[in-house]
């Protein structure tokens, strides 16, 4: 029997819904699968994480390809050639510049802009279109969804949180345009519809509520009708995607009914408890959107700027921008350095998970660029030089990882965003206070 060539963005449909598939032999004709493998998209995630790190136990020792991981990045050893460590990188536009105080509300805003935020805590507020919107805004129509905006902590977008900055300044790195943040989702359950569901579907995802059937029922019909003409491997990898899907539906399910830690503060319906199995659920989200290649440019908070989190996971009990301001204090430095070993382990699974999904001859990890950092290095002097930044993923085999870059002082973050724009099929001329690529990644 002569095998069906599917396209690309081909949906599994029914009950007025669509499933989008990851990509499968079948999508590519036969000819091709003979000759040259169809490439797969390049993806790209920009990670925030919230008052800089120990930097003296975040460095690597070594240099180039002779390096050993720090404590802090040491869950990241199995990962090594798939990664760059990062030195060197400066975001300007994070300093005062004559603003004065404000440096975390800084950090979130200029982190993927490279922009000066303008000081006013009103309606006012302007930075700069940031790196991940610029990018979707010449590649987002090729997906369903031209961007995702993810993150951990709800924040709000008016008010004073910051020395006379606004909150939405510290509630965003995602910035659609000098002038408007993209807000984003903190509650699993909403990024996960948002993904595979839309405002249309809505009466639809009510009833698969009450009835608490899966997503996977209402396109059964069509999964089967398929399955003929899928090769072998094809049918192997749709199992184990069903196998996912399912898996976040079951933890979306079981987070929902989990008591609250902190009753007096409102979550939405589906925010787990647990700080770990809401950080994995949104990569899980994260990866599953990019499996289907339902969008390519994703952006995640795991804090806001200044978050003063507790993280009694590993025994940490002050808050985190508390201990930040820890003026040398070897105790409470030991205790900040348990909190950015934590976040690190937290992105070790995420970026297994990705390497673990095979994607054509490759990998989700292969084909994906994953930054990982802060705007601020030392968050006891408010630094923004010097900046802890991991890029992880081959960017489509545009990437030669497993090595310790250090760059000349005072390189522009932006520089490294030229670079991955490049890498998006998007390049830019410009972005904030770029002043050329980091070729150094090649």
């Amino acid at each position: 029997m002569r095998r069906r060539i599917l396209h690309r963005r081909t949906l599994l449909r029914g009950a007025g819904m669509g499933l989008a598939l990851p990509l499968l032999e079948s999508m590519t004709p036969a000819v091709a699968r003979t000759s040259t493998p169809r490439a797969a998209p390049v993806r790209m995630a920009c990670l925030f994480f919230a008052n800089g790190a120990i930097m003296d136990r975040w460095r690597p020792q070594g240099d180039g390809t002779e390096f050993e991981f720090s404590q802090t990045l040491q869950p990241l050893a199995d990962l090594k050639q798939d990664l760059l460590v990062i030195e060197g990188l400066t975001q300007h536009h994070a300093r005062a510049n004559g603003d004065g105080p404000g440096d975390h509300a800084r950090n979130a805003s200029a982190f993927l802009t490279g922009a000066q935020p303008r000081k006013t805590s009103g309606a006012d507020i302007s930075v700069g279109q940031s790196i991940d919107q610029a990018i979707a805004d010449r590649i987002g129509s090729q997906t369903r969804l031209p961007s995702i905006e993810l993150g951990i902590d709800r924040g709000r977008n008016a008010g004073n949180c910051d020395s006379g900055y606004s909150c939405a300044y510290s509630s965003n790195i995602s910035w659609k345009s000098a002038t408007t943040p993209c807000s984003k989702e903190v509650n699993p359950r909403s990024a996960f519809e948002r993904i595979f569901g839309t405002p249309e579907q809505a009466a639809d995802t009510e009833r698969r509520r009450r009835n608490r059937r899966s997503i996977l029922d209402f396109v059964a019909d069509d999964t089967r009708r398929l399955q003929p003409s899928l090769s072998g491997a094809d049918r192997q990898k749709l199992d184990e995607y069903f196998s996912s899907l399912r898996d976040v539906e079951q933890r979306l399910a079981q987070a929902a009914l989990q008591p609250l830690e902190i009753p007096e503060l409102a979550l939405p319906e589906g925010v787990p408890g647990d700080l770990r199995e809401h950080i994995n659920l949104m990569f899980d989200i994260l990866l599953l959107a990019f499996q289907t290649d339902s969008t390519r440019v994703a952006s995640l908070m795991l804090a806001d700027a200044g978050s003063n989190r507790t993280y009694p996971e590993v025994d940490v009990r002050d808050g985190h921008h508390h201990l930040s301001h820890h003026r040398d204090d070897e105790e409470k430095k030991e205790l900040i350095s348990r909190i950015d070993r934590y976040l690190v382990e937290r992105l070790a699974h995420f970026l297994t998970r990705l390497k673990e999904t095979s994607e054509g001859e490759s990998n989700l990890l292969a084909n994906s660029m994953v930054l990982y950092g802060s705007a601020i290095s030392d968050g006891n002097r408010h630094s923004h030089h010097d900046l802890p930044i991991v890029l992880a993923g081959g960017g489509g085999g545009t990437i030669s990882g497993g090595r310790y870059l250090k760059l000349a002082a005072e390189t522009p973050l932006n520089n490294l965003f030229l670079s991955m724009s490049d890498r998006m099929g998007a390049p830019l001329e410009s972005l904030g206070d770029s002043t050329g690529r980091v070729t150094e990644i090649d």
